[in-house]
């Protein structure tokens, strides 16, 4: 597949990624095109928009971090609420699609809502996103300061918090070991199934 980007088409190749200049109005033009369509994913920094069109291993690894997520939350009666898709947008400054986001300590404050304001109601607890193209950059949350972010690149999971006005690599504030963890999910996952590594998480849960 060539990739075609028109006002009247967008396609991509899995594993494309474009950049190129364009405003935030130009940012909601190609949102608006792509609809409800979950390919390409489209990114807006400022004076700059990016497409990705994701591999099959991007969806499988993100819905496996999900469900690690889920599980352990679940396991500790943790109350919590999940979107997927989603975008999250700053007027004129950013506009993102995580791959899964959690409210878990602010989950109060989305219950019930068919849309969340992102300039007044608070961000996710955690954010979920699979960078297997080089499309993720840490940097583009700042303006949401979501409070933890996984980032799975290389196959490694990556725990970024927002301390101060940066984001840091350090341990999760929710999960212990949450490292090895998903090294052993994920090694499960590629050698057998995802539900097989699920089922090893409950398993290692319950002790």
């Amino acid at each position: 597949m060539q990739t075609v980007i028109t006002p009247e088409k967008i396609e991509l190749s899995p594993g494309t990624v474009v950049k190129m200049l364009g405003s935030w109005q130009d940012y909601q033009s190609l949102s608006q095109q792509l609809g409800e369509r979950c390919s390409p994913r489209i990114k807006y920094r400022s004076g700059e928009i990016l497409l990705m069109a994701p591999l099959p291993e991007h969806g499988r690894d993100a819905s496996l971090l999900a469900l690690i997520v889920t599980t352990i939350l679940d396991h500790l009666n943790r109350t919590y609420d999940s979107f997927t898709p989603i975008t999250m947008s700053l007027p004129l400054v950013s506009g993102i699609e995580p791959d899964y986001c959690f409210y878990i300590e602010n989950w109060r404050s989305v219950v019930g809502k068919n849309r969340i304001d992102w300039q007044n109601d608070p961000p996710p607890d955690l954010v979920i996103e699979v960078d297997v193209t080089s499309y993720t950059s840490i940097n583009d949350y700042l303006p949401y300061k979501v409070p933890e972010i996984w980032l799975l690149k290389d196959k490694e999971l990556l725990v970024y918090r927002f301390q101060g006005e940066n984001y840091v690599i350090t341990e999760s504030s929710y999960f212990s070991n949450i490292g090895e963890i998903v090294q052993q999910c994920l090694q499960i996952s590629n050698e057998q199934t995802t539900s097989e590594a699920i089922r090893w998480l409950r398993r290692f849960l319950q002790g």
